[in-house]
């Protein structure tokens, strides 16, 4: 077998509705999305998840969690071309790009998240790990990218442009001290009370709507990856978490419990 290119790429924050609503041609050329749970609600622990080698998960019933882990770990083999991969080809390490350096794969990652910066522990197992300069630059993640025919490549692509307050038109966000400083305030008044008001209705019906935007955005630049991708790449298109608009009277995710926090779309296919 032939081990095929693989291109692993989360949405951050965006919520499995989103997707739903979303114009999405270039997704649907991939595959046919479903709505899958996240094994976290924010973006570090869920992208350790997915560098392991999982994927969102259906939330089955009626069976034993093991026996999932294991059926999800063996559907490595279709999806690279690599024969005999199991759950023991990732122990110790549980590392997918470990898996996919031991098989000859080129491993690069392209980060928007500050919080998934070089320094952390997921720049682990990878040949190239950046974080990009702007936090959604999708194109500019694109244009980077090239496929050489002498080795297998992975490319891990975390997305930005689905976060708030990144979310392409960051200047008409609603504003929270401290996040739209990317975090670099948030200690300015630790412990102290701030003026931030709670998003109203509008402003959430807004933010939800202006993420469907920003999932078609990435549906538009996603054209170009496809056509520079060769014939049997195998895309996998996901989300680390989801995100409240309101519901329940919840805004944003992490500290949440809630649904739509751990709904998210996921879609994957090779390149015919």
């Amino acid at each position: 077998m032939t081990a095929n290119n693989l291109v692993f790429i989360v949405m951050d924050s965006c919520r499995y509705d989103s997707y739903q609503r979303a114009k999405r041609p270039h997704m649907d050329r991939i595959g046919e999305g479903s709505k899958r749970y996240s094994f976290a609600s924010w973006t570090s622990p869920s992208h350790y998840t997915y560098l392991m080698g999982m994927i969102p998960h259906t939330s089955p019933q009626g069976v034993f969690a093991s026996e999932v882990y294991k059926k999800d770990f063996s559907l490595w083999v279709d999806r690279l071309g690599v024969k005999d991969l199991s759950f023991k080809s990732f122990v110790p390490q549980l590392s997918l790009p470990h898996v996919l350096q031991q098989n000859g794969y080129r491993t690069s990652a392209k980060v928007s998240l500050p919080v998934l910066n070089p320094f952390s522990h997921l720049n682990k197992h990878f040949d190239d790990y950046k974080l990009m300069a702007n936090h959604n630059d999708f194109a500019g993640m694109v244009k980077q990218i090239e496929f050489d025919e002498s080795e297998p490549q992975f490319y891990f692509l975390n997305l930005g442009e689905t976060h708030y307050p990144f979310m392409l038109d960051p200047k008409n966000m609603p504003h929270i001290s401290g996040v739209h400083g990317v975090f670099k305030r948030m200690d300015d008044n630790l412990g102290q009370e701030t003026e931030d008001k709670f998003f109203d209705d509008e402003q959430m019906r807004d933010l939800h709507t202006q993420q469907v935007r920003c999932v078609e955005y990435v549906d538009e630049v996603l054209d170009a990856l496809i056509a520079k991708a060769p014939v049997g790449t195998h895309f996998v298109i996901t989300a680390d978490h989801g995100e409240c608009f309101g519901e329940g009277g919840y805004f944003g995710h992490g500290p949440i419990v809630h649904e739509k926090v751990l709904e998210v779309p996921f879609l994957e296919g090779r390149k015919r």
